[in-house]
């Protein structure tokens, strides 16, 4: 078992969190400078002053790393956002507020948002536990947007395919098959959804 994963049944020491913090931050340097391919464990590793096999137990593979920078960064987004909410009176208006803010600080960083969804993409089910908590914040986000604390399943319907959405802009953002603007318009069109009258025939199916 890792150090992270083991983080979910004992915390990690002041002095582990410590090293964890230092190779996500080299592993998010490398990938903002070359993209996927620059994320190399043995550079993260020297960049982040650990040894190989100390990096191994903390990320077995660089996927699991990558995806645990995504994760670290969506915990960023998430506390910048509660300093600084979205002012739309409406939810959808604030989702979409929301996201095409976390949008735009990717557009800063195309290299290391490429890695990270490249990454989040290549997951397989050994990845299974990262993955969940990159959709897991990726929802708590969205519902606190929407300021809600006790969604419904229809109105949890509706985060997932914001979500999915949200995952299939990015993919051909940056593979260059669909401009920023294009994207923008995807995400003001999924946000929609939140709007629309509730139906009770989808409840009955739930």
């Amino acid at each position: 078992m890792t150090a992270q994963a083991g983080a979910t049944a004992s915390p990690l020491t002041e002095r582990q969190e410590a090293r964890r913090r230092r190779i996500l931050q080299a592993g998010a340097q490398l990938a903002g400078r070359g993209g996927f391919e620059a994320v190399q464990m043995r550079e993260v590793a020297e960049a982040a002053g650990v040894a190989l096999g100390t990096l191994y137990r903390y990320f077995p593979s660089k996927i699991h790393l990558l995806v645990a920078v995504m994760q670290d960064q969506l915990q960023r987004l998430r506390l910048t956002l509660r300093r600084r909410p979205p002012r739309a009176d409406g939810a959808a208006q604030r989702v979409a507020e929301t996201l095409l803010r976390a949008f735009r600080a990717l557009q800063r960083e195309p290299h290391l948002a490429d890695a990270m969804v490249r990454a989040l993409t290549f997951a397989d089910r050994g990845v299974s536990p990262e993955a969940d908590a990159v959709s897991r914040l990726t929802t708590e986000i969205i519902l606190d947007a929407m300021e809600l604390e006790d969604p419904t399943q229809e109105q949890l319907c509706v985060v997932r395919v914001i979500e999915h959405t949200w995952h299939s802009a990015l993919i051909t953002w940056l593979s260059g098959r669909e401009s920023i603007a294009q994207v923008e318009r995807d995400i003001e069109t999924v946000c929609g959804l939140i709007d629309l009258p509730a139906d009770p025939r989808r409840d009955a199916l739930m």
